[in-house]
């Protein structure tokens, strides 16, 4: 057992990700020369030069639209919205296109990317960078959100989300970056905990309408769909 910071578990999470697989970047507000605003991506840039480590201007519906394409060309984009209030921006980008390709192609297509964002009121950021829209996302179909709520579960369900073949939001409180917690010293984490499903809240749908990382084959939907209605 270790002691480790909420943002350490977060940047060794990054890290390793990136050493791991060479189509993983990032991309975002200051993560690259800055360090990240809150500090979780400090040295990566040094690491892995401009190209996997990618400034980008203000504008968060550019930055996740450049991730999609990004995520259907084959790479695994990490798109860091400094606060989940600025996801408003990019809406159209998340709700239409990102969490919609799987779907809108058939199956096809999957969009292996993952949004990084902050909640969490305080730290005098004022009315527009304190919200918490993490339900909000969440009523909309074709995407997973996961809010980890130690430094454990922040480097694992990070980890988890960057493997997995559909796009996730990564929602993470900004108070914890300062707070030390403990890390089991037993190397790779798994993915997404069964065992607490609190862990891991599925970005669903209405109550009929499965995510498509649910979808098995075309032939599936229609009868789902119906099921999930109550009309078959």
């Amino acid at each position: 057992m270790r002691k480790i910071y909420y943002r350490d578990a977060v940047r060794e999470a990054l890290d390793e990700e990136m050493a791991r697989d060479p189509m993983v970047m990032m991309i975002g507000e200051d993560i690259g020369v800055g360090d990240g605003t809150w500090r979780c991506s400090k040295g990566l840039y040094e690491k892995y030069g401009d190209l996997r480590m990618k400034d980008s201007p203000i504008s968060e519906s550019g930055i996740v639209g450049m991730g999609i394409g990004m995520a259907l060309t084959g790479m695994r984009p990490i798109v860091e919205i400094m606060f989940s209030d600025f996801m408003l921006v990019a809406m159209d980008q998340i709700v239409n296109q990102m969490a919609k390709v799987c779907y809108m192609s058939g199956g096809q297509k999957n969009v292996p990317m993952v949004i990084r964002t902050t909640i969490g009121a305080g730290r005098a950021a004022a009315a527009q960078h304190s919200q918490n829209l993490n339900a909000v996302i969440a009523h909309f179909p074709g995407s997973k959100i996961v809010i980890p709520s130690d430094a454990y579960t922040a480097k694992g369900l990070l980890k988890s989300a960057i493997r997995d073949n559909n796009p996730v939001i990564v929602v993470e409180h900004r108070k914890h970056y300062s707070v030390e917690f403990d890390m089991p010293d037993d190397g790779e984490i798994s993915c997404f905990p069964s065992a607490n499903p609190l862990w891991c809240m599925r970005a669903a749908m209405s109550p009929w309408w499965p995510t498509p990382s649910r979808w098995d084959s075309v032939s599936r939907w229609p009868s789902t769909w119906k099921r999930r209605r109550g009309s078959a």
